[in-house]
């Protein structure tokens, strides 16, 4: 009941059109009840049941959540049509998330192969994050940006097509993002260096 009314509160903290009861049309609202629910299931370790609510989820509102993704309170979904959250995707606390983005696998990976987001976390239109890797807090990442085995640290602005950070701790520059441990295994030639071009 309390995530559910962070949930409610993050539709009046992050969209300034919303009007008086309006929030119950939502579909991102109706997503995230479908999934806190199908989560809880998933849990349980209740087989078919979880993924059908989320299918049908899907289809009443072009959201897909997997059941088995961990998603924290606060949770806003604006638009979003074509979002697609993975398996093993866990979401901190008062998340933004626009529609067409994917928060997905490379298809390399087992077990844990889905990002992590800290708190506070804005994913902008159309944005692709693939792999297990780690999006620290306060972060926002700008719409169409790509980020693939590449973790992001927190309070940065990240964009780009593959994503550079763009602002960190408030000062603008740019900065190349760090791979992630599973990447750095796979890539003996990479050295990560953590110099910020102002």
């Amino acid at each position: 009941m309390k995530s559910l009314i962070e949930d409610i509160k993050a539709i009046y903290r992050n969209d300034p059109a919303v009007r008086n009861i309006e929030f119950i049309l939502y579909s991102g609202l109706h997503a995230i009840l479908f999934h806190r629910f199908a989560h809880l299931l998933w849990n349980m370790n209740i087989p078919f049941i979880p993924r059908l609510i989320s299918q049908i989820s899907r289809f009443f509102t072009g959201i897909e959540i997997h059941p088995g993704a961990s998603i924290g309170a606060g949770f806003f979904v604006d638009h979003g049509a074509g979002l697609v959250i993975g398996e093993t995707v866990v979401i901190g606390k008062n998340a933004v998330l626009f529609h067409n983005v994917t928060l997905g696998g490379t298809g390399k990976h087992r077990g844990k192969r889905h990002p992590t987001l800290g708190d506070n976390v804005l994913v902008g239109t159309g944005a692709t994050i693939l792999g297990p890797v780690t999006i620290g807090n306060n972060v926002l990442i700008g719409a169409n940006s790509f980020v693939v085995m590449k973790d992001v640290p927190s309070n940065t602005t990240v964009a780009g097509t593959p994503a550079v950070i763009i602002k960190r701790n408030g000062i603008n520059g740019v900065q190349a993002l760090p791979h992630t441990e599973q990447a750095r295994k796979y890539d003996s030639a990479y050295i990560y260096t953590p110099e910020f071009y102002i």
